[in-house]
């Protein structure tokens, strides 16, 4: 086989190989991006924290 040959196939596979790989990383990249906008949903929000004047110790405040 003559060198270009095998260059040009070598090249051409290199690209195959860039584009399945750049197509894999972005389908794996959206189901992290959803995985963590569930986690972020089903997450409660963060208690708030008022100061007992009796004790002065910080417990969460009643809603």
């Amino acid at each position: 086989m003559p060198p270009f040959l095998i260059v040009a196939l070598g090249a051409l596979g290199a690209a195959a190989l860039v584009k399945m790989l750049a197509q894999e990383s972005r389908r794996v990249n959206a189901e992290l991006d959803e995985a963590r906008r569930d986690e972020a949903a089903a997450r409660s929000p963060a208690a708030t924290l008022k100061r007992d004047p009796d004790t002065g110790e910080y417990r969460p405040q009643d809603r």
